[in-house]
């Protein structure tokens, strides 16, 4: 199959915006909780109703109005995730101005770069750490006025400073867009060059949002629905999910630093949550070690590997009784303890951003989490397919959602069409005619389209390394299976016009004094780790392990391990924890070389 469509579900009146779906929220559920704020004692979360949050919206537009934001200016955010941010997207859409994301892990060029592209006239970044980065550029950007920060009181000031502005003006201003306006301007992380700026519309969010609700309305629209926001709001897909649990009824807090993870999600208590691949990794790579550190390793393997093959078996003509029991077992000694972990009632998880894996999906299924794994990019608004409640094939990144069409270009590339897709890169005319055919975006992923409809992905068209011999290689299959290894953080597959495959490997820091502790090896730093005899029998056996998805011309024949881990500050991922090859390529060229100097390999470390 090369083709598929997935029908509208739900149209949307072209006079509409963003501001008439909160509206529309505040009629119909005005008293339900559509905000929880941590307490500011840590113990818990405080309720805030459709109503009180439309009010704290309305205040906080006011006190745009008074410092100058005009409709169609563009307002900077700056910040971690958090209640803030979500209030400021909201407060900016109902003065009529656009509201620019920009990553608080951001460089003064990229900073920089985003702020005189999109013209940013007000910015509002979350600490004086931010603004400090801001100022160190601030010369250059013409455009922007001024800078509030809101660890000093920006928020309380601008409420305090609208308070005459009338009502009637934020009203009038709710109305000013239409579907076919721009909503925002988000700038590509980028694994390759200066980011792009995507142009998403008031449609692609609208649209998109009210058609995903009705597909998968048992899992974002039971009553209770509660998810904890912790990816990233500058991402595309966490600012899906702020407007569209406004659209479902559904609850939603905010976790602004991950490490704090666990135990917001033990006392928010989600019932869906919304993440990357890398979250769940390391969520099953602490559970296991945790278990190995206390002396109960094998029954935490035993009851994952039950677990795995319990979901298996759900696809393939139901669990036998003997698996059913083994799985109540399992269930009652660990798998029920990893559900209490999350907050003891999160029935559904939907991951993006990269491929989950089979082994993972089924572990989590098995777990008693319905993993939905879906597709998309910012040009398409986050999720372009995703699987559903009741029609999920693990594995697979599901079937388009309602509105939306893919198809495979004749070398195997997704391309994408619908209303969710973006109208193009700002300012960038060139950029948004190569990416475009026929109406048809052309996201560089590469894919199959299976006989149900399903589609998987298979690689980056832009990474495929071709070898020597000519072999065309996806990195992307090896990559994922050494990530899910607690001791890899990331890992670099190369080879590129090389007579066989290498990898680079970085070790977790995070993740090796667990790993030590749990297998009897005394405490190491990083750098005595990677020439340690166990650590690297551990991770021969990964690369080992993932060669087996592959045949033997796309096999590691030889890695190396790093001095140092991959990481966001250093610039070598994106937010969403996607490497950036090029960087890594031209920065550790030496480490690149030194796997194929000498003779042909004998071994797998290098």
């Amino acid at each position: 199959m090369d083709e598929i469509h997935t029908p509208l579900l739900v149209d949307v009146d072209p006079s509409r915006n963003l501001n008439d779906m909160l509206a529309e929220r505040v009629r119909t559920r005005p008293d339900a909780s559509l905000v929880e704020r941590r307490s500011p004692d840590g113990s818990g979360w405080t309720a805030m109703s459709a109503r009180q949050f439309d009010a704290a919206v309305v205040a906080l537009a006011k006190g745009l109005v008074a410092r100058g934001v005009a409709p169609g200016d563009r307002v900077g955010i700056m910040s971690r995730t958090r209640y803030e941010w979500t209030l400021l997207d909201w407060a900016i859409w109902a003065a009529g101005a656009i509201p620019i994301p920009l990553y608080e892990t951001s460089s003064a060029e990229q900073v920089h770069w985003i702020l005189t592209d999109s013209a940013v006239s007000l910015l509002v970044v979350e600490t004086a750490e931010h603004a400090a980065v801001v100022e160190s550029v601030r010369a250059q950007t013409p455009d922007l006025r001024e800078v509030l920060t809101i660890d000093s009181g920006a928020v309380d000031a601008l409420v305090a400073q609208g308070v005459e502005v009338p009502d009637e003006e934020i009203s009038r201003r709710r109305g000013l867009a239409n579907l076919a306006d721009v909503a925002t301007i988000i700038y590509t992380s980028g694994t390759t060059g200066r980011p792009k700026g995507a142009e998403l519309t008031h449609e692609n969010f609208y649209v998109l949002v009210v058609n995903a609700v009705k597909g998968l309305h048992e899992v974002v629209a039971t009553p209770g629905a509660r998810t904890l926001l912790f990816m990233p709001l500058a991402h595309v897909f966490a600012r899906f999910v702020e407007v569209l649990v406004v659209c479902a009824g559904a609850a939603i807090g905010h976790t602004p630093d991950t490490k704090d993870l666990l135990p917001d999600l033990a006392t928010f208590r989600p019932t869906f949550i919304l993440s990357v691949p890398r979250v769940f990794e390391k969520v099953y790579n602490s559970s296991e070690q945790k278990a190995v550190a206390g002396g109960k390793g094998k029954i935490f393997h035993r009851a994952a590997t039950v677990a795995i093959a319990y979901s298996r078996a759900l696809d393939a003509g139901g669990p036998s009784l003997a698996l059913r029991l083994q799985h109540k077992v399992a269930d009652a000694l660990v798998l029920s303890k990893l559900r209490t972990a999350l907050g003891g009632q999160v029935e559904w998880a939907i991951s993006g951003g990269a491929p989950l894996g089979e082994r993972l999906g089924h572990f989590y299924r098995g777990v008693g989490l319905k993993v939905l794994e879906g597709y998309g990019l910012t040009e398409t608004t986050a999720p372009a397919t995703v699987n559903m409640p009741g029609r999920t094939k693990i594995g697979t990144v599901g079937p388009p959602l309602p509105g939306t069409a893919v198809r495979l270009a004749t070398d195997g590339e997704i391309e994408v069409k619908g209303p969710h897709v973006f109208r193009g890169y700002h300012q960038n005319p060139s950029a948004t005619a190569e990416v475009f055919d026929d109406g048809w975006f052309r996201t560089g992923d590469l894919g199959t389209i299976d006989d149900d409809g399903f589609l998987r992905i298979t690689g980056r068209k832009k990474e495929i390394i071709v070898t020597a011999a000519g072999k065309n290689v996806a990195p992307a299959v090896l990559e994922d299976r050494l990530r899910a290894h607690p001791l890899v953080s990331q890992c670099v597959v190369v080879g590129d016009q090389r007579p066989f495959i290498g990898a680079l490997i970085a070790l977790d820091a995070d993740a090796l004094p667990g790993w030590l502790a749990a297998h009897g090896h005394p405490e190491m730093d990083l750098a005595t780790a990677r020439t340690n005899p166990a650590v690297l029998a551990a991770v021969d056996e990964a690369v080992e392990r993932a060669n087996q998805a592959v045949s033997r011309a796309e096999s590691i024949r030889k890695y190396r391990l790093l001095e140092t881990d991959l990481t966001i500050a250093d610039g070598y991922l994106t937010p969403k924890f996607s490497v950036k090859r090029n960087v890594v390529l031209k920065d550790f060229a030496a480490e690149v070389d030194a796997l194929y100097d000498g003779p042909a390999p004998s071994g797998l470390h290098a």
